[in-house]
Formats: C-alpha cells, structure tokens, sequence
C-alpha cells in the first residue's frame, strides 16, 4: 500500500468517534507497522517542557527502558530542541544515539505541532539500513497533522 493509498486510512482511524485519543494512536502506531514493512517500532513521545523532558506515549514494537528522555539526549531529546525532522540511516554511524536494540538499523522521528508548539513526535525505528525517503517524511508530517486534531 502506497503512502497516498494510506492517507484517507490514518485519517479515517483518528477521526473515530468513542475512541479515546490514546487508543487511536496506538491503532495508528499499528496501522503503520503492520503496512509498511520497515516500520518495526512506531511510537509517540510527548513534551514536558517544564521537565525538559520526553515521555513514551502510545507505541506497537519491542518494549523499550526508554520511557523518559531529557531533551537533547538521543535522536528523540534532538528533535525536541531542533523542532525539524531527524532521519538516521544508519544508527551505528551517530554520536548521540540512544540504542533500544541490536535490531535497530535506522530511524526517523518527525516532530508534531499543535498551534505552533512541539508537543512530541513520532519515532519509528527500522531493522533495515537506510529505508526512510523524502517520501516517508512527507508522509509523517500528514500523519502529525492529522494527529494533532486530536489536541
């Protein structure tokens, strides 16, 4: 399924009535590892901007330790000083990289703005080598759009 096919898809799930919001993210975050075979992990992370720190929201994968990030820690704590899309096409070529799994090859986390302020962002994690494209991050920019109706 194609991204375009996927669209009215993510935008029918969120806009389910007598769901709570958690739910319909965790649907999402299932939506999309189950069509798109480089997603392995899909998840949210939400800004406390008192703490300066990231917490795990809704999510479909392995389980992770990393239920806190501190801003500027790891490629999600990045995003959330950055305020911009951060691809990673190959984990063990960066720096600050906050290893969930020997599995992890590669990853993407694209911010999500609710009238004008980042909130948190979607991060998803590949088990394959350089697989996120122009094409993914438009994708994920739709999807927080759409996501952030629901703040």
């Amino acid at each position: 399924m194609t991204f375009q096919e996927l669209q009215p898809k993510v935008t029918e799930l969120l806009s389910q009535n007598g769901v709570s919001r958690d739910e319909k993210l965790k649907s999402l975050c299932g939506l999309l590892s189950d069509t798109i075979s480089y997603y392995d992990w899909v998840g949210f992370y939400f800004a406390d901007h008192e703490t300066r720190t990231l917490h795990l929201g809704p999510y479909v994968g392995a389980e992770t330790d990393h239920t806190v990030i501190p801003f500027g820690k790891g490629i999600c704590g990045q995003v959330a000083e950055s305020n911009a899309n951060f691809v990673v096409p190959d984990v063990k070529a960066q720096d600050n990289y906050i290893a969930c799994s020997l599995t992890v090859k590669s990853e993407i986390v694209v911010p999500l703005f609710v009238d004008g302020k980042n909130i948190g962002q979607i991060d998803i994690d590949s088990h394959v080598l350089d697989p996120f494209t122009k094409a993914d991050e438009d994708f994920l920019e739709f999807v927080n759009q759409e996501v952030a109706k629901l703040f």
